[in-house]
């Protein structure tokens, strides 16, 4: 039986993953994200919520949901509380992709499977993949989209960079770079012709 190929999106921040994804996704490909399994996960009820909140405190829960914020506030500053959380969560969010996948490619409607993970390096799951894409931007464009998208200052962008391989690194170690300092057109036409070269049996 011919399985589908399963391929992480990856890239620094702001670099447009989440939009090269939509751009396969029209194409045919079927796109999950780890950042929205993580919000599906974590809640909680979840055994990860129960072993988050066992290793953060009972102060991240507001009204049967985890405040991101404190959370954030927490583990930010706190590198060794930063990596225990990721340790709880990496290993359910990749479990969950690998879940899915079995079930695309049993259903035989789409074409591909991709997972949009922004830390795919930096949790040494990449051998899990049959393909690697990195999406590359100019890092003054990537402060600016941002800053614009999350309505944080520039600051907070530094400050999360820092816990991430440099995108230039990210881009070597994929089989595929994508660089997105153009317009939407510009980069859907790059990725057309990378969906072909991917699809083509």
């Amino acid at each position: 039986m011919l399985k589908i190929k399963k391929i992480a999106v990856t890239g620094g921040l702001a670099a447009g993953k989440t939009t090269v994804c939509q751009i396969f996704k029209e194409l045919g490909a079927y796109v999950v994200n780890a950042d929205e399994i993580v919000h599906q996960l974590l809640s909680p009820g979840t055994a990860a919520g129960q072993q988050v909140v066992r290793l953060l405190g009972s102060d991240i829960v507001s009204d049967q949901e985890f405040d991101r914020k404190k959370i954030a506030a927490k583990v930010f500053s706190q590198p060794d509380l930063l990596r225990a959380l990721e340790e709880i969560i990496h290993p359910a969010v990749f479990d969950e992709i690998e879940r899915k996948y079995q079930q695309i490619n049993r259903e035989k409607k789409y074409s591909l499977f991709l997972a949009e993970v922004p830390l795919l390096y930096e949790s040494e799951r990449e051998g899990r993949f049959d393909a690697v894409i990195s999406v590359l931007a100019d890092p003054e464009l990537c402060r600016k989209r941002f800053v614009q998208q999350t309505h944080q200052p520039v600051q907070e962008f530094e400050k999360r960079m820092t816990r991430q391989i440099e995108p230039t690194v990210k881009a070597d170690k994929a089989h595929y770079s994508i660089e997105n300092n153009g317009n939407f057109d510009q980069l859907k036409t790059k990725i057309k012709t990378l969906y072909f070269q991917l699809t083509k049996k």
